[in-house]
């Protein structure tokens, strides 16, 4: 096969090329060897990309152990934690567009032969997948790794714990100085944070579709054995190319479908509802909602992992990991064994010896925690389009319950609501024009979410919005509510006192008022200006599609 990067480097006319090349210190022996891009999303300011450096090192030696040249070039990323509940997330979402954009500016502009991806956190991995399948050529994505969770006299702790201790205090159930020592351990070190949010949600998925070797989205990222996987994905992306096996060659329709199994299985992160179909359309397949549901229905939840249970990823890696969900899967015919993967072989051949190595982390199906997996999409007359929960995290009290509307336009106006005691149990808290469009940018509630818990009030109220919430949140927290409101939907119309009901089993989210009474408020209906100060925001208003459909750009 001819060499992608030669078009860059070899010929009479590409002398000026080639003494670009040379002023980077490459001899010519590195310049005639496959030229292997190397993405690396270290920063400074994200807790779990402080250490992908190293990673990267590690990468670029499994490169050129297998006779590549590695080439390196950065990525942006957003901490969603330190972005959240402030105007920083307006910006985590869109950051995926701008990451995805330009990984394709460079690789396209710079003709690599292959690529490893190596990210972590929450926006950055599907924006990585998302350029993968864009260019198409031989990639392998190896991740950070998940952290390890913190530890204190009273157990183990993360990122969420503290969240909720917010609330705790405000109860009067903490005192602020047991909340400062408890931020000082709950994230001991690098990492994505340690339960099953988003971050390592796509990192598990990634592996589960098979654009990542086995144990990316569980080894932790303190590990000599992370430090290993990322030289493998540096040899391997090398014999990918030799073989010519590309992205496309590996997400199909059936690794699709064996990504929603085992999203639905581990009870992932909704936020798995906007990047999943993000990452497939630029695959060219489509992925509904309807698919969510329709898998969730018939995949047994095995794990609660933080926020839903006790149990953390590293939890997750010693009990087996995802080859061990997968193979327990796969047992009940509920995985395509047949398909590709980085490892030149079939999910099948990667699965065969695996088991599970702690059935208290992973349940074997025949004790499944439910028959349904950790996602449902509720659809009714407050959400024509869909709405997203994590009924795996939803305590029973909340799965069918008439709740009273408490209307917010904006996260802090809740969020001050919440903390004031302004809460009662049987409300629901409903937030609107957070969508991807009315936000902009659909930011995430979990101060919102995890203050209502940490408050005591997890199993009696509901918070309802056409924004997003964190991989962390738990309770019978109801997002992705579309049509937006900035777009005409429902919500827009929901007034204080409304009465709203809600039925995960069936599926069902419809606002308790009058067809008469709704088109009357839709007459009178003024919808509200809102500056948008920021030129960035302001372009993906403008472009970025529903919630519904992934929250992508317009095509």
């Amino acid at each position: 096969m001819e060499s992608r990067s030669n078009k860059m480097k070899k010929g009479l006319e590409k002398a000026p090329h080639r003494s670009l090349l040379y002023a980077l210190g490459l001899t010519k022996a590195e310049i005639d060897r496959p030229l292997v891009g190397i993405v690396n999303a270290a920063n400074e300011v994200v807790p779990g990309h402080i250490h992908l450096s190293k990673l990267a090192e590690a990468a670029k030696a499994g490169v050129r152990i297998a006779g590549g040249t590695p080439l390196e070039f950065p990525a942006i990323a957003v901490c969603d934690g330190l972005a959240m509940n402030h105007e920083g997330m307006r910006f985590s979402l869109p950051s995926r567009e701008i990451i995805a954009d330009s990984i394709e500016i460079m690789a396209r502009a710079h003709a690599f032969d292959a690529l490893v991806f190596i990210p972590n956190c929450d926006k950055c991995v599907p924006g990585m997948l998302m350029a993968m399948m864009r260019l198409n050529i031989p990639s392998v994505l190896v991740s950070g790794g998940p952290m390890l969770p913190g530890y204190s006299m009273k157990g183990k702790s993360d990122l969420i714990t503290v969240f909720e201790g917010v609330g705790r205090v405000r109860q009067g159930k903490m005192t602020e100085e047991e909340l400062e020592a408890l931020t000082e351990g709950a994230c001991p070190g690098c990492g994505s944070c340690a339960g099953m949010f988003t971050a390592n949600s796509m990192n598990c998925l990634a592996e589960t579709i098979g654009v990542a070797l086995p144990g990316n989205g569980t080894i932790p990222a303190v590990s000599a054995a992370r430090v290993r996987l990322a030289k493998q994905a540096g040899m391997q992306v090398m014999e990918m190319l030799q073989k010519d096996i590309k992205p496309l060659d590996i997400v199909t329709e059936k690794s699709v479908a064996n990504a929603v199994a085992v999203d639905m299985a581990l009870g992932c992160s909704t936020n798995t509802v906007l990047h999943l179909p993000a990452v497939f359309g630029e695959a060219g397949l489509h992925l509904s909602l309807d698919i969510f549901d329709k898998v969730s229905r018939h995949t047994p939840n095995l794990c609660h992992l933080s926020p839903a249970g006790s149990h953390h990823m590293v939890d997750l890696d010693c009990a087996g990991g995802i080859p061990a969900v997968m193979a327990e899967l796969a047992s009940a015919g509920r995985i395509h064994t047949e398909c590709i993967t980085v490892t030149g072989k079939t999910v099948g051949e990667n699965i065969a010896d695996k088991k599970i190595l702690d059935e208290s982390v992973i349940r074997p199906i025949s004790k499944a925690y439910s028959q349904q997996g950790g996602i449902a999409i509720l659809r009714g007359s407050l959400a024509p389009e869909g709405a997203v929960v994590k009924q795996s995290a939803v305590a029973p009290e909340m799965m069918c319950r008439d709740v009273k509307a408490r209307v917010f336009t904006s996260e802090e106006g809740a969020m001050q609501a919440i903390l004031q005691g302004e809460i009662k149990p049987n409300d629901a808290v409903v937030i609107q024009y957070e969508g991807p469009r009315g936000g902009p940018g659909m930011r995430e509630m979990l101060s919102a979410t995890a203050a209502i818990t940490g408050m005591g009030l997890g199993k009696d109220v509901a918070l309802l919005t056409d924004g997003r919430f964190s991989g962390g949140t738990n309770g019978a927290a109801i997002g992705h509510i579309s049509p937006e409101a900035a777009d005409g939907g429902p919500i827009r119309l929901v007034q204080d006192g409304d009465i709203i009901h809600i039925d995960i089993p069936n599926r069902v989210l419809d606002l308790v008022v009058s067809e008469e009474e709704l088109q009357k408020r839709a007459a009178a209906f003024v919808m509200p200006e809102k500056e948008i100060k920021y030129p960035v925001l302001k372009r993906y208003a403008a472009m970025v599609s529903s919630a519904a459909t992934g929250a992508a750009y317009k095509k």
